[in-house]
Order: C-alpha cells, then sequence, then structure tokens
C-alpha cells in the first residue's frame, strides 16, 4: 500500500497570505538568484526519467524505490521539519506523530477490513487535526471543513480499493505544492519553473493515460502485471490500461523521489539549516547516512523477499506520507510562510 494527497494552488491565492500562528520562514536564503540550474535540470530528469519509464515501468519503479525510497522518506521528514518548524512542535506535532502511528499499526498487523478502515479513519483524522489547528478562530468554516471531510471518509469506506489506488498516485503529485510554494521567492524565472512543474507532474502523466505515448511504450511483462493490480483502479484492471497506469506511477514516484533528493538538499537550504538547530545530532551527513544505510538494507531485503520489502517499506513511509496531509492542508487553508522576495516572472 502506498500514500498521500496533493493539490495546485496560484500564488497570489493560500501561499500569498500567512495569518497568526502561520507555519515556515521566508525562503530567502538565495532562492531569488538560483539561476537556470532547476529549470534545466527537471527538464533533463523529465526526459530522462519519462523515456526510462516508457521502456521499463516495472524496473523503474521497484529500482526506483529500493534505492531512493527510505532516503527520500529521510530527506522530506527533515525538510518538512525545518521548514514548517513554528507548526510541527509541542501537542500539534505529538497529536500527529499519534495518529500516524496507529497508521503504522494498522500497516505491521495482519490485513484486514479492521486494519484497512482503520487507516481510512485515522487518515481523515489527521486532516480533522489539522482543519481545528488552523480553523478554530473559524467557526464556520471549521464546520463546512468537517462536513467535507465526513464525506469524504464516508466515500472512502464504502470504495476502500479505490481509496488506496487514488491515494498512491496523488502522494506522488505532493512535490509539485512544496515546489509551487519554494518558487515564490524566486525573482526571475518562476513562471517558466512553475511551468515546468506543471510539465511533469500534470501534462506528462495525462499523455500517458491518455495513449498519446503507447507507440513509445515497451510490452510490459510479468512484473507489471503484478504491480498493475496496486496502481490500477479496480475498473480498469486486467485491460490496457494497467501498462500505462503502472507507467505513470514509474514516471512519477521516481521524479518524486528526485525532487527530495537532488532538488530540495541543494536548493533548500535554509530548511536544512532550520532541521539541524532542532535537532543538531542529526545533521546532512548523518541524515544522508541514515537514509542510505537503511535504503541499502531495505534494498537487501528487497531482493530476497519483494513482498516483505513493500511491506516493510509500507509501513516506514507512513511516517513521512502521513505528514503531508496536515501541513498541505494548512498551506491552502492560507497559513504559508510569508514572502520575503518580490518576484517577478
Amino acid at each position: 500500500m502506498a500514500s498521500a494527497v496533493g493539490s495546485d494552488v496560484t500564488a497570489g491565492g493560500a501561499f500569498g497570505r500567512r495569518r497568526p500562528g502561520g507555519i515556515g520562514k521566508g525562503a530567502g536564503s538565495g532562492v531569488g538568484r538560483v539561476g537556470n540550474g532547476p529549470v534545466a535540470g527537471f527538464v533533463l530528469l523529465t526526459a530522462v526519467v519519462l523515456a526510462l519509464s516508457l521502456r521499463m515501468p516495472a524496473g523503474t519503479a521497484v529500482v526506483g524505490l529500493a534505492a531512493l525510497g527510505i532516503l527520500h522518506n529521510v530527506l522530506e521528514l527533515r525538510y518538512m521539519a525545518g521548514r514548517f518548524e513554528q507548526v510541527l512542535h509541542g501537542p500539534f506535532l505529538r497529536l500527529l506523530a499519534a495518529l500516524i502511528t496507529g497508521i503504522v499499526l494498522c500497516r505491521v498487523l495482519p490485513a484486514g477490513t479492521a486494519t484497512r478502515d482503520g487507516e481510512i479513519l485515522l487518515a481523515y483524522g489527521l486532516l480533522a487535526a489539522a482543519c481545528v489547528y488552523a480553523l478554530r478562530r473559524r467557526p464556520v468554516a471549521l464546520a463546512a471543513a468537517g462536513a467535507v471531510i465526513a464525506a469524504a471518509a464516508t466515500a472512502s469506506l464504502s470504495f476502500p480499493d479505490y481509496h488506496f489506488v487514488v491515494l498512491t498516485h496523488l502522494h506522488n503529485v505532493v512535490p509539485l505544492l512544496f515546489l509551487w510554494e519554494w518558487s515564490r521567492e524566486m525573482r526571475r524565472g518562476r513562471r517558466a519553473f512553475r511551468a515546468v512543474q506543471i510539465g511533469w507532474v500534470l501534462v506528462v502523466p495525462a499523455l500517458i493515460l491518455s495513449g498519446a505515448l503507447d507507440g513509445l511504450m515497451g510490452s510490459g511483462s510479468g512484473w507489471t502485471r503484478r504491480l498493475s493490480a496496486s496502481y490500477t483502479p479496480p475498473a480498469w484492471q486486467h485491460t490496457d490500461a494497467g501498462l500505462r497506469f503502472v507507467t505513470v506511477f514509474a514516471f512519477m514516484a521516481l521524479m518524486h523521489y528526485l525532487v527530495w533528493v537532488w532538488f530540495m538538499p541543494r536548493y533548500a537550504p535554509d530548511a536544512t539549516a532550520a532541521f539541524e538547530r532542532r535537532v543538531p545530532v542529526l545533521n546532512a551527513r548523518r541524515a544522508w547516512a541514515l537514509g542510505l544505510g537503511a535504503g541499502a538494507a531495505l534494498a537487501a531485503l528487497f531482493a530476497s523477499d519483494y513482498d516483505q520489502g513493500t511491506s516493510v517499506y509500507s509501513a516506514l513511509a507512513g511516517y513521512h506520507a502521513y505528514l503531508e496531509f496536515p501541513v498541505l492542508l494548512m498551506l491552502v487553508l492560507g497559513m504559508g510562510p510569508q514572502s520575503t522576495t518580490g518576484g517577478t516572472a
């Protein structure tokens, strides 16, 4: 089982405001002077990863997960804990940690209706906690958010197979929000940067799913059919769409990993510095060592027992994947960090 959420926001909307008690600090730290490196880097990565995913979707998905899955978990948690330190602390952080630990336990325990429904309810509990925190002084908005969460939870409990497939793909859309928020501080090239992000997060998957790139795709394999059960909505399983959904997952997942392994460590040093102030014992070198070491152990487990490896990874990944829920929801609700520069397109 994989994870999490995503959405799209405009620069002048939720991310452009700051409310008392909002999260994060300005992303100053030279963001406005990054030049064309990020745009060129994402264009190159998109081309290379797309080529790999089209020809070897199952191999790209499995090898990408084994090689970079744990490392990107560690580095994303570090980014969120540093960038959003003003919210992720104290009783609220402890509540989130307790709820996510409950989700991890649901993934560790033998699979069944109770653990499946428990994970769904705890996930919506995270959203409810974030809404209470962000909207506690806006009762009407809080009531409306509660009604939406209740309706969505009911739908997820009614169609759990769809819930987890959708969750899996939405998790790979999450970087768009973080990258969009990061780019607010760019003095030049912001529009091009955002266009590239929309290209790989939304346009490329749409082209794959539409069949426009079928002529460039490989024929699939037994592994592709095996993965299709996890990444294809039930109504489209056992059809040609299965190969497309696996290809989309392979492409999006590897791009997702690279955002956290390449882009954020290089271009968001302020978040790393903030995390190291909070947790000095886990400096950059040790964080990378932890991610690489745990990743190597997981890769060995994948090689010996793939099913066991995916189970272990699914449990560990629950922390980084589900922590995104409250962070992103509060950004959408207008608690984003205040821009410190007046960037131009």
